[in-house]
Order: C-alpha cells, then structure tokens, then sequence
C-alpha cells in the first residue's frame, strides 16, 4: 500500500496474503503436474518426440501469458481509457472538468497523495474507475452520466473510493493474482486445438500424433480445473477489494451515507441502460465503481462469480462504518 492517509485495512491485506498463497500453491502444483505428465509420457512413449512439442507448446502458453500479464500491468491506464472511449481533461476544458478537479484535488489534499490525471468518459451510464499500476500513472475517470446523476457529497464518495484502488495498489496485486488464470485458460485453449487438429506434431507419422494427443488431454483437463480455482480465488479477492475501497473512501471523507447513496443511484439506473450498452462496458467491470450489470433475481450464485459484492453487502458495511463514526 503507498504512504497515503487512507486508513490501512488488516482484512484486505490477510485476504491478499491468504489468495496469493493459495495462488502460489495452485501454480506450483500446475507447474509439477505438467512437468510430470511430460517426463511420464516420455518415458512410456520411449522418447518418440511428441513430448517436445507438447513441451514446447507449453512453454508457448505460459510466455503469451506473462506477455498479457505485463501488457495489462504497464498499460492498463491506456486500456481503459481507449475501452471507455475517455478522455483526459484540464481544469479549464469545461464546467464538469473543473467540477471533477476540485472534487480531486480535495481528495489528494485529505489523503497526502499524488494527483492522478483526470479523465471524462462520454457515456450517459453512471460509473467511475481508477486503474494505474502506481500514483504517477494512475487515472481517475468518471462518466458524464455520473457527473450528471450525483451531487457533490456522492461524487466525492465515489472518487474516493476509486483513489483507494490506487493507494492500494490494486492494478498490480491484480495482474499477478490473474497471471495463472490467463496461463491456464490459455492452455485449455491450445490444448484443445491441438488436440483437435490432430494432437502433438513430433516425428514420426500420424501414429506418434495420435500417441501426442493423449498427452494434451490430461494437461487441458488439469489446466481446466486450474482455471476455475484461479477464477474463484480472484473474483473473492475482487469483491474484498471493493468492500475495502467502499470502508477506506467512506473513512476518508467521513461520509458513508454520501457513498451509500451513491450506491443505489448507480446501482439503480444500471437497469435502465440498455443491455447493448451494458455488454459494450462489461471489458471495464472489474475496474468500476459498480458493475455494468442489469439487476437480475437470484443472485446467491451470481454472486460467487461477481467481481463486485451484492448492493445490500456493501450498505450493510458502509452502515456498520456509519455506526462507527457515530452517525
């Protein structure tokens, strides 16, 4: 976390050391398991060959997988900025510019931070994000409908919010928390055209291809369940996340009920937006302050997959901060 006056959160950072060991033990054992099913195959099939293609085709996933990895943490302030179609503003570009200034320059001045850059997004759907791997490159972006739809008190509670995203750090502890999620799923990917083009290509004739074959459906059966812990793992430590931005934003600007109602402006209008929109925002959701979903019925399974917690989670915490404060 950087040296800001955003309060320090015990939870979030048990939570992340908790996911990231899980997650260093999953990647461990995906590493011995392949290394396993290669040397075993080899050893049965004599060293016909097939191995060192499925070695190499490993080796392939797992670079195009540290190359995404990195791209996203160096870049994901101009990949989100490029996905919303936003752009940065000056104080002195309009009304809305200068507003979101101020109301920025107020926050930095509460938390002792650098000032991120501030950008507008043209869309009419209520939302914000901050992303950045560090305070010098870091972004604060809100949407012209949520410079429309709340007051100054809200806006302040969200932007807070998204600024603790950037005192924590969060663009990174997410990019290596997904680093072996996009490995696996993009082995499960290779493995199943490999296998469906024929298996492995190491000499030896089409018998030796169909022998290679065998060997990518366990390595894409393993990957498959690698993914989905992964998965898992890093959707819990997305929604702590956000419930540690909700706590250290509402502490910073003394104002929980401001933030709360904030939530349930945005949150509701998000069944307004038609779903077209809805879906061309989704790349975004994981970097905003509510997620571009319409409000559906049944949400306890949803829920286990979402990046975001439930809205009645997050004003049930941001009441129990209320109550703390003495409000």
């Amino acid at each position: 976390m950087a040296r800001t006056r955003y309060a320090s959160d015990p939870g979030l950072i048990a939570r992340m050391g908790a996911t990231m060991f899980l997650m260093g033990l999953l990647f461990a054992g995906f590493g011995a398991g392949l290394v396993w099913l290669i040397v075993e195959y080899a050893a049965r099939k004599n060293g016909h060959g097939g191995e060192i293609g499925t070695g190499a085709f490993v080796a392939f996933a797992a670079v195009i997988g540290v190359g995404s990895a990195l791209a996203s943490y160096y870049w994901s302030d101009k990949i989100a900025l490029r996905t919303s179609g936003a752009r940065l503003v000056n104080r002195e570009d309009s009304p809305e510019a200068k507003r979101l200034h101020e109301i920025v320059d107020r926050l930095c001045a509460l938390a002792d931070m650098p000032k991120p850059r501030v950008a507008i997004a043209p869309t009419s759907m209520p939302n914000a994000f901050a992303t950045g791997r560090s305070s010098k490159v870091a972004v604060v972006c809100a949407t012209r409908g949520i410079l429309a739809k709340l007051d100054d008190s809200e806006l302040e509670g969200v932007l807070a919010h998204e600024m603790s995203h950037v005192a924590h750090k969060d663009v990174a502890v997410m990019t290596v928390a997904s680093l072996l999620g996009i490995v696996a799923a993009l082995m499960v990917r290779f493995a199943f055209y490999g296998e469906l083009f024929g298996g492995g290509r190491g000499g030896g004739g089409r018998g030796n291809q169909n022998q290679s074959g065998l060997l990518l459906l366990p390595i894409m059966a393993m990957s498959m369940v690698v993914y989905a812990i992964s998965f898992l793992l890093i959707r819990m430590l997305s929604r702590y996340r956000e419930l540690s931005a909700d706590r250290s934003g509402a502490l910073l600007t003394g104002r929980p009920h401001a933030l709360a109602s904030a939530l349930v402006k945005v949150t509701g209008d998000m069944g307004k937006i038609p779903t077209r929109d809805l879906r061309a925002a989704e790349p975004l959701n994981a970097f905003f302050f509510a997620p571009a979903l319409a409000t559906r019925n049944g949400q306890n399974m949803a829920s286990l997959f979402s990046t975001h917690p439930t809205l009645q989670h997050r004003l049930a915490e941001l009441d129990k901060i209320a109550k703390q404060l003495g409000q």
